[in-house]
């Protein structure tokens, strides 16, 4: 039986079993018809207003200078254009910096980095405004006078700057442990950075209003932060702001913050004209002004037993936040809290540094930071392991979190309901994991070229804001009197699936069928300061805060029902939109339309605030996260040791969502984050020239995954346990954790590699990510270090095999 198939059948059973069956059926997103039909409304596809406007962005030329002086006659002279605005033309504060005031939405009298925008055109098309944008390009519309630049963080380090001050968290006497364990192993490592690319690309429209009100219709995931930005820009109270986003071509966290310089533009110019302003970012300009993921630089040190287990271990996380600290404080705090991953560590010393370069301002990306901790224990671990040449599995066994003891993190809160060991014997025993591990062992023994490897890796990854007060959503409910519900909450629409999970939680509540519940835009007008959708918190919060809001109408039609029916209000149910009680009945519509001739209020708001959740940013300590999801991946590889092409053939994945709401949404995140983990460590490669201009700026240039990429022998599945939290249907979040088993591939590729020279004991020095130059070097680093070691038995030398000597010569054949 496949997916599908077994699917249906559970979902088959489920309504067997309750007629509304709204809830833990996997139901098709509540917008898939439009997606596939194109007639999904995105920001850019809202019709245009008589009179609308377009504007485009003049950028920067260099990394770092000063601007000696503008002359913008050309550009205002240019065909179509009606104004060119500047930092001066900004009536209240020129910034849109999420939390300092260091990122502004013009570049004021110095530029930053290369890309940054210096002025806005505003003409009657997108292709006039930015035909006249491209002169910025020019000596004789901006001089400048160019200063010398940082561009990587290992630069930005070594001349101290950083854009916040380091993090450090540091438990027991790692010095003393390492120095006196039995085996040490210190090393470096590199993984890059990447691109959101959604498919959407940055996007804003705004409509002055009477009364100076401006209504922003923006692609973003915090509605509620591009109202106050925009109004801090104006000068205005934030009630002259409305913000509407009705869903998104997807953020991956690029949306979050990085939004706001599009919606300060187009509402600036809108203010200023008294004309609607339109502002989409031409994909090439989108890639050099908004950030990425943070690239990152590692030190690392470790002590360890003869098991692999760790007795104390220091690492140093140098990342590149970029000019500005956008997000990067939350980022690097997520960063240390997540470099232990699945592992106890006893004695750990960890560091991590925000570098200021000359490049785009780096933030939120899925997994906020937690990758990014995560990586350099799963190198170590991997290091650890060739070094005891032991299976990289059994060292991860041996630092796995216990229950009871060994279950307390680095900063201070206990792993409970950990079922990391369970989770991960059932993905062992359905992967065929040890067998697999010698069929490769075999295989490699024969094949000169083609090299598999295999890898597992694990995840535990944290949920919830790792700033207090961001875990909190409100939610508004009508129900109307034919009984049809209309749900507006404070959550965003990216594509995830958050609005079909929340519009089947009302529908459960009320016993309707999913198809009665219709979930509105998010509009700032409704609902009052919300929290980005981030940190996978969207159905947690906005789940919970609907819930609530339907429980409290749902308990006034029970008490009409029971003064209607007789019997006790407690006692009525909600089913198949049929409302029942001692052993009366009433159609649900029947109900409602009861309710408001008797006066009874058929509307609700809700409010949710996580439980449990604090945290001390002095002391890196405190319980920042509400629960743990966890995961598990097996993924083998081959690898052409002559070209360096690799192929994914397979990859087994047990995830842990809780008590799924949808489970059929759940695996497609659970999909596509891993691919897009993937995509990181392998084939997306952000690269700068010594201008600091940003070459990989691009789909020719700049290399996603393509469904060929995906393995032909993909095995996803959902891990039966509910979470022990009371959250909505004891579901677990899914966005951000998946992408962590990419890990998997990273490290079976460099199993590969290793098998490439056999007998090589220092783990292959392979970066991320591990594109085919990547692997080459890898292969030579690793042939050099194994020819100087004169304890070793001589390797062969993958690059000396000539193509057509084996069968297996080539990838491509």
């Amino acid at each position: 039986m496949n997916r599908t198939d077994a699917f249906i059948e559970r979902a088959g059973e489920r309504a067997d079993q309750r007629e509304d069956a709204s809830i833990g059926v996997p139901l098709p997103h509540e917008s898939a018809a439009l997606h596939v039909s194109g007639e999904a409304t995105y920001t850019d596809d809202i019709a245009e207003l008589h009179g609308t406007l377009h504007a485009a962005l003049g950028l920067s030329r260099h990394a770092h200078a000063r601007i000696v002086s503008m002359d913008l006659d050309a550009v205002r002279h240019s065909p179509g254009v009606v104004a060119v605005l500047c930092a001066d033309d900004i009536p209240g504060e020129n910034n849109c910096g999420p939390v300092l005031h260091d990122d502004p939405i013009l570049a004021d009298g110095e530029v930053l980095y290369l890309g940054q925008p210096v002025f806005a055109v505003i003409a009657e098309s997108h292709e006039l405004a930015r035909r006249a944008a491209a002169l910025a390009k020019s000596d004789d519309v901006i001089r400048y006078e160019p200063l010398d630049a940082i561009l990587t963080a290992t630069e930005a380090k070594a001349a101290k700057q950083f854009v916040l001050p380091p993090l450090h968290l540091r438990r027991g006497d790692p010095d003393a442990k390492i120095a006196v364990a039995p085996h040490r192993l210190a090393g470096t490592f590199e993984v890059g950075g990447q691109e959101q690319f959604y498919l959407e690309g940055q996007v804003a429209y705004a409509v002055p209003k009477e009364m100076d009100g401006m209504l922003v219709y923006s692609s973003t995931q915090h509605p509620s932060e591009m109202q106050q930005v925009v109004a801090h820009m104006l000068g205005w109270p934030a009630h002259n702001v409305v913000c509407e986003c009705r869903r998104m071509g997807g953020g991956f966290g690029g949306k979050e913050s990085q939004s706001a310089l599009f919606a300060c533009v187009a509402a600036l110019a809108a203010q200023s004209l008294r004309r609607p302003v339109k502002l989409r970012a031409d994909r090439d300009d989108d890639f050099l002004i908004t950030g990425k993921r943070h690239d990152a630089v590692y030190e690392y040190e470790a002590g360890f037993d003869d098991s692999g287990r760790l007795t104390g271990v220091r690492v140093e996380i140098a990342l590149r936040a970029g000019y500005s600290a956008d997000l990067s404080g939350a980022v690097a705090t997520r960063a240390v809290c997540h470099f232990d991953n699945a592992y106890y560590l006893p004695d750990v010393d960890i560091v991590a540094l925000c570098c200021k370069t000359n490049t785009q301002s780096n933030t939120a990306f899925r997994g906020f930071g937690g990758p990014q901790g995560a990586l350099v224990m799963e190198v170590l671990l991997d290091g650890i392991a060739r070094e005891l040449r032991l299976d990289p599995l059994d060292v991860r066994l041996a630092n796995y979190y216990g229950i009871g003891e060994r279950n307390t993190t680095p900063y201070g809160q206990r792993v409970e309901d950990n079922i990391i060991a369970p989770l991960t014997d059932a993905l062992l025993d359905s992967s065929d994991y040890r067998a697999r591990r010698a069929a490769l062992a075999e295989f490699n023994a024969t094949s000169p070229v083609l090299k598999r490897g295999l890898a597992f890796s694990p995840v535990k990854f944290g949920i919830s804001f790792n700033v207090p007060f961001l875990n909190q959503a409100g939610a508004l409910v009508h129900v109307y009197k034919d009984g049809s519900v209309l749900v507006n909450h404070g959550g965003t629409e990216m594509g995830q699936g958050l609005n079909t999970k929340v519009a089947q939680v009302v529908a459960n509540q009320f016993g309707l069928p999913f198809s009665r519940v219709r979930v509105s835009a998010t509009d700032t007008s409704k609902i009052a300061n919300t929290s980005a959708t981030a940190a996978s918190t969207g159905s947690d919060l906005n789940g919970m805060a609907a819930e609530a809001a339907a429980q409290t109408i749902r308990g006034r039609l029970a008490e009409l029902a029971a003064r209607q029916l007789g019997g006790d209000a407690n006692d009525v149910q909600f089913t198949g939109g049929i409302v029942s009680v001692n052993g009366g009945a009433l159609p649900f519509d029947q109900l409602v339309n009861a309710a408001y001739l008797a006066r009874v209020q058929l509307w609700s708001d809700g409010f949710y605030a996580t439980p449990k959740v604090h945290w001390d940013a002095q002391t890196l300590t405190g319980h920042p996260f509400y629960y743990f999801a966890y995961g598990a991946a097996v993924s083998e590889v081959v690898v052409d040791t002559l070209t360096g092409e690799w192929k994914l053939v397979r990859t087994d994945v047990l995830h842990d969502a809780g008590q799924s709401i949808n489970p059929a949404i759940d695996l497609g995140q659970i999909e596509g984050g891993f691919i897009q983990g993937m995509g990181w460590l392998t084939s997306e490669e952000l690269w700068w020239n010594r201008d600091g201009r940003l070459m990989t700026h691009a789909p020719s240039t700049y290399k996603i995954p393509a469904v060929s990429d995906t393995p032909a022998a993909f095995h996803v599945r959902l891990y039966d346990h509910s979470n022990a939290e009371p959250t909505v249907f004891r579901s677990k979040a899914v966005g951000e954790p998946p992408l962590l088993l990419a890990f998997s591939v990273f490290l079976a590729i460099r199993d590969a590699v290793a098998a490439a020279v056999p007998g090589a004991r220092p783990a292959p020095p392979l970066r991320a990510p591990a594109t085919p130059e990547a692997i080459l070097d890898a292969l030579d680093a690793l042939n050099a270090s194994h020819a100087a070691d004169p304890t070793e038995p001589a390797a062969p030398t993958p690059h000396a095999v000539l193509y057509g000597e084996s069968p297996d010569a080539s990838l491509a054949h």
